[in-house]
């Protein structure tokens, strides 16, 4: 999927142009959760009772040691579902919009997620959580120990 805005300059404060290059990233496995699409996710507080997993690519199964020191992770995805970026979305439960940075809309112009949700257990390449709040099938990009302040 090419982003509408993939590939525009970037406009410095100091007048300088600026041209950003793309990123790419690999899925290092992908999350699988109740949910088949986007309209099953339970928004809110009942969605961090939900159950997923994260299935890593064996061959980092390595990376995970240490993992279950920390109650809670961040789960870094790709939200392959996104129907592309708006600049300005109503948020769930509300009437007005406002800029889709200061919300969790997927329609952002790069549709990276990111979750904060409770480690049950590893085993192997799989990463058992709490808190599921994407869709099945969902690309996972990276993990994160959750560090509160």
């Amino acid at each position: 999927m090419v982003w509408p805005l993939a590939g525009l300059p970037l406009r410095r404060t100091d007048g300088v142009n600026e041209i950003m290059e793309d990123v790419t990233y690999t899925p290092i496995g992908v999350i699988r959760t109740p949910f088949p699409d986007s309209r099953g996710i339970p928004k809110g507080p009942a969605g961090r009772q939900a159950p997923g997993r994260a299935e890593l690519d064996p061959r980092l199964a390595p990376a995970l040691s240490g993992l279950e020191a920390f109650p809670r992770i961040v789960l870094v995805f790709h939200m392959h579902l996104s129907e592309g970026p708006l600049l300005k979305v109503a948020p769930h439960g509300e009437p007005a919009e406002r800029g889709v940075f200061s919300t969790r809309s997927p329609r952002r112009p790069n549709p990276i997620g990111l979750s904060v949700v409770a480690l049950d257990r590893v085993e192997g390449s799989v990463v058992h959580f709490t808190g599921a709040d994407m869709v099945d099938g969902t690309p996972l990009l990276d993990i994160k120990p959750h560090i509160p302040e």
